[in-house]
């Protein structure tokens, strides 16, 4: 574990020889996934290579990876997050419910929100580490309570399932502009949550390769009480963890929100298995101490490029989970085999 050796995950890295530092690289089993699935919808789908499809794969691929990035450094802290999924609603319900009944600037909701939803991301860090539950009936609990509230506060404050639209309010569109604007490209459009998710992976990256923290996730991770008896802040590690994943809730949340100007009360259930497949596919392990944002990425596009690629190919879309579930269980089995090849070389 680097604090007790000193080193960094990066130092004891640039230290191994190239072929045993490729074998070791988390991504490795995602990034040999992604271009055969590449390869393979090039050839079934006439139209996946055209830049308009491209831009639609990055946009899928970007929409789950703004939270597979945070979801992943949580996963590679040793934890993981049931209410990811419900989080982006419900920071889009506050975001669109302060901002209507209180006749506020939109940016007044949007600031509500960040505070509402890094509150939420703590009070999952602060209950894990307190009471020493998993996290699965942590955020068990933390799912079955904000879907509730969601439907609930809609109701009670719009009397529908979902919120009265904010298109023609003040700040409107300069959020719009940031959350879910359209940039074009060579004469092709691409939706600014490709920017996000690009910011989102090289900060996360910084962060797990160049920093403390980084060593204090990996730590934590890999044997939290070997890791707090050599002083980490396990505590703080791992809520800040938690409001990561919130923060990707927030991000997420008010791309939904200006992206459509109104929100349905009950959406994103089941979505928090689809950040924690891609975190996985991208070679972050259930147990914690391993895996890294880049893998997080690719997993992300490895799910868009799938279910884009399903519909260019003209394919039946029910056969998507199955696809997506195929996905899963290769990657898993292709990162155990390199994990096991790189650990025999050593």
């Amino acid at each position: 574990m680097s604090t007790t050796t000193g080193t960094t995950p990066e130092e004891r890295f640039l230290r191994t020889p190239s072929p045993q530092r490729l074998l070791s690289r988390p991504e490795l089993g995602a990034v040999v996934g992604a271009i055969a699935v590449f390869l393979f919808f090039a050839l079934a789908a006439d139209s996946f290579l055209r830049a308009s499809s491209i831009s639609t794969v990055l946009y899928a691929s970007s929409t789950i990876g703004i939270m597979a990035v945070p979801v992943a450094l949580l996963m590679i802290g040793g934890e993981f997050d049931l209410s990811a999924g419900v989080l982006v609603t419900s920071s889009a319900l506050v975001s669109s419910m302060f901002s209507y009944q209180m006749t506020a600037n939109v940016w007044v909701g949007v600031g509500v929100s960040l505070l509402v939803t890094l509150a939420i991301g703590a009070f999952n860090g602060v209950m894990l580490t307190r009471t020493r539950l998993p996290s699965f009936i942590v955020t068990l609990g933390t799912f079955l309570m904000l879907t509730g509230m969601n439907l609930g506060f809609t109701k009670l404050i719009d009397g529908t399932v979902s919120t009265k639209t904010i298109a023609d309010m003040e700040g409107f569109p300069s959020a719009h502009d940031v959350f879910a604007a359209t940039l074009t490209v060579g004469g092709v459009d691409f939706k600014i949550t490709i920017v996000w998710w690009l910011a989102l992976v090289a900060v996360a990256s910084w962060i797990l390769l160049r920093t403390r923290a980084g060593n204090w996730i990996f730590a934590v991770g890999g044997n939290q009480d070997a890791a707090r008896a050599v002083g980490v802040p396990v505590r703080r590690t791992k809520i800040g963890l938690y409001m990561g994943v919130a923060f990707g809730a927030w991000v997420s949340g008010q791309h939904l929100l200006f992206s459509y100007d109104v929100v349905q009360s009950g959406e994103g259930v089941g979505n928090e298995l689809i950040y924690i497949i891609a975190a996985v596919i991208g070679g972050c392990l259930i147990t914690g101490g391993h895996g890294s944002a880049v893998g997080s990425a690719v997993g992300a596009l490895l799910f868009g490029m799938t279910s884009k690629g399903i519909v260019f190919a003209e394919w039946n879309p029910d056969w998507f989970k199955f696809f997506l579930g195929a996905m899963l269980l290769l990657a898993t089995l292709l990162n155990a085999w390199v994990r096991k090849r790189a650990e025999a070389t050593k």
